[in-house]
């Protein structure tokens, strides 16, 4: 089966910037994958070759087995991108933004998932509304039903949730994870790391132009941060616990975790020592602490 997404020694080069430095990534159809980064890691600019806004300066880049360049026709049909920029026609309504869309794409007699969409993504009120009355988070809703409307089966969200309300985010997942569970590739990128980590099965991050970490979510989760147990103690600790400490500030101490049996005895040995605990929190690693990890391993 040929890979959703594929990209080949990706490179693009702007006159001052070295956006993508050889990117190398196959994803699989119906995968749930994160791409992340911090600013300028070159993510939108891999989104923009993907969706045919730039060209690459050199390697090759498919969707659905279609090059980007070569048959751009066939790989916008498969690929529907959510941008970050908040881009509308003010001219048209929000159903007739929809309307046009899927035009765009020789789709007729679309009304019924139109509708869908207008009532999954929180828009059936708004859809007779001009799109330049709307709200921010509103318009970014508009966004994401355009990307939908020709139901491609790869969708890339770039930083879909930025600026928009809670409620929308959790009708908005729930919908792409139901679009997901029917087959279709998602490709996201987000700033809010605990929504990658919730949603993806796989995670690549990327720092200035390369991907510096690439692995199944559980994995990278569990290599390199450990469970810590943090408490906030009354009393002095004992130089036998002092060498267990991972870090202290104040009253606060963290300690590694690596096994939950551990922590038995652990607290056992503050007990014993005459060190009053007055409050404990059981830290697991979550992704953004990966993520800072890989960050600071990775130095530009």
């Amino acid at each position: 089966m040929l890979p959703a997404v594929r990209l080949r020694g990706l490179e693009k080069q702007f006159p001052r910037v070295h956006a993508l430095r050889g990117i190398d990534l196959e994803i699989e159809p119906g995968e749930f994958f994160a791409l992340l980064g911090p600013n300028g890691a070159g993510k939108t600019t891999l989104i923009s070759i993907l969706a045919g806004l730039t060209r690459a300066t050199a390697g090759t880049a498919e969707v659905m087995g279609f090059d980007v360049e070569r048959d751009y026709r066939q790989a916008r049909r498969v690929l529907g991108v959510v941008p970050q920029e908040l881009v509308f026609d003010p001219f048209f309504t929000v159903r007739e933004a929809l309307v046009f869309q899927s035009g765009y794409f020789g789709m007729r007699d679309n009304g019924a998932w139109i509708d869908e969409l207008l009532d999954k993504l929180g828009l059936e009120s708004k859809a007779d509304t001009n799109m330049r009355n709307l709200s921010g988070g509103m318009k970014r809703r508009v966004l994401v039903a355009q990307a939908l409307v020709h139901r491609p089966p790869v969708i890339v969200l770039d930083e879909p949730t930025a600026g928009v309300d809670v409620e929308l985010r959790q009708s908005l997942w729930a919908f792409i994870r139901r679009l997901n569970g029917e087959g279709h590739t998602v490709l996201l990128t987000t700033h809010y790391l605990e929504e990658a980590e919730a949603l993806c099965t796989r995670v690549a991050m990327l720092k200035d132009g390369r991907i510096v970490a690439l692995d199944r979510t559980e994995n990278l989760l569990r290599v390199g941060c450990e469970r810590c147990l943090a408490v906030q103690v009354d009393g002095e600790l004992p130089a036998a616990l002092t060498a267990r400490l991972k870090s202290r500030d104040g009253d606060r101490l963290l300690f590694d975790l690596p096994d939950l049996s551990e922590l038995e005895g652990l607290l056992g040995a503050l007990r014993e020592a005459g060190v009053r605990v007055r409050d404990m929190e059981l830290r697991q690693p979550d992704l953004e602490d990966v993520f800072l990890r890989v960050m600071a391993e990775n130095p530009s």
